[in-house]
């Protein structure tokens, strides 16, 4: 179901009714039940990787909470983190390891290839994935409780604003006011709405519209000159932060409306001054969890020069291919 169809347009207003109208007690269950079924109308088979995910994560905040020894509690992080990223990695990058090897073995001239097979992405699979994992984490750091009701966390894994396309949400955030959920709020309503409308705005109006301009002259390069490239290209970098930014927006509105309120996700990037402010303005909720869960751990700038940029590189390479499994993703994170 996707942000802009008819198909959302009519679950939107139902969940929002249903929502106020059930007692407060009951309301994450109305979301939780709506969450499944908005990610259900992508792909039924996939709802069951979503809920793999979040008893994998669950079970470990709690097991990790409980046990007073730091092995064990490294034991059960680690456990968490390859299973999800195991999950992660045959659905998303599979396929991109076995043409990889296929071509070093042409290379060496060794007549063996390995078979690809027929994957489907799972949609928003690293966005609730990278959330999952950084509940786990927060537990682990003694920053968060582990939340023991299983349908409040698989909310939190679940949301369906912020499930196929972020903001990556941090549990202190999200999973607190899932457990304080607000009162009807008309003001909350009216904001959240014209944010979802600028959101529209921005994905449809103007995201949507360049590209069929960017897609021809880029599709058919040969037939135009340089100036016109160059204004292609200029058009590509609006489209793709108002597609972007304006899936973000919309989630934020929507979650808004409904009392919650997601981190920002862009702050005028393009207005940066530098490319290090650009990055922090930048998909700020993937920046931040990667800079909050492998940037500081690796050591972040707390061990030399030189193991300091080798940690920049480790995180911008690890980006590059969580956008995407091609080695031009990765050459692009190391650029």
């Amino acid at each position: 179901m996707l942000f802009n169809s008819i198909q959302f347009v009519i679950f939107l207003p139902f969940v929002i009714l249903i929502f106020y109208i059930l007692p407060a007690k009951y309301r994450y269950l109305g979301l939780l039940i709506a969450s499944y079924y908005f990610y259900m109308c992508w792909n039924v088979k996939y709802t069951f990787l979503l809920f793999m995910s979040t008893f994998i994560t669950y079970m470990s905040g709690i097991l990790i909470e409980k046990t007073n020894k730091i092995k064990m509690k490294k034991v059960w992080v680690t456990v968490s983190f390859l299973l999800n990223l195991s999950i992660l990695i045959f659905f998303k990058y599979f396929n991109f390891i076995l043409e990889s090897i296929n071509v070093v073995l042409d290379l060496l001239e060794i007549q063996f290839k390995f078979l690809e097979y027929n994957i489907i992405l799972p949609v928003g699979i690293s966005f609730y994935i990278f959330q999952a994992l950084s509940y786990t984490m927060d537990v682990y750091r003694g920053e968060i409780k582990a939340e023991k009701n299983m349908g409040k966390y698989a909310l939190f894994v679940s949301f369906f604003p912020q499930l196929v396309a972020g903001p990556i949400e941090r549990s202190k955030n999200l999973l607190n006011q899932i457990n304080n959920i607000n009162k009807f709020n008309y003001k909350k309503i009216k904001n959240g709405f014209l944010l979802s409308l600028w959101g529209f705005f921005q994905k449809i109006v103007i995201a949507d519209r360049l590209a069929i301009l960017v897609n021809e002259v880029y599709g058919n390069y040969e037939k135009y000159e340089g100036f016109q490239i160059f204004i292609a290209t200029v058009f590509f970098a609006i489209q793709i932060y108002c597609d972007f930014a304006g899936y973000s927006n919309i989630a934020i509105g929507v979650a808004q409306m409904m009392g919650f309120q997601l981190m920002q996700n862009f702050k005028q990037p393009y207005f940066s001054k530098s490319v290090a402010e650009f990055w922090r303005r930048w998909h700020i909720s993937l920046s931040s969890w990667f800079k909050d869960y492998l940037y500081i751990p690796l050591g972040g700038n707390k061990k030399g020069k030189i193991r300091k940029y080798m940690n920049i590189m480790i995180v911008f390479l690890i980006s590059g291919f969580w956008h995407g499994a091609n080695w031009t993703y990765i050459l692009w994170g190391g650029g």
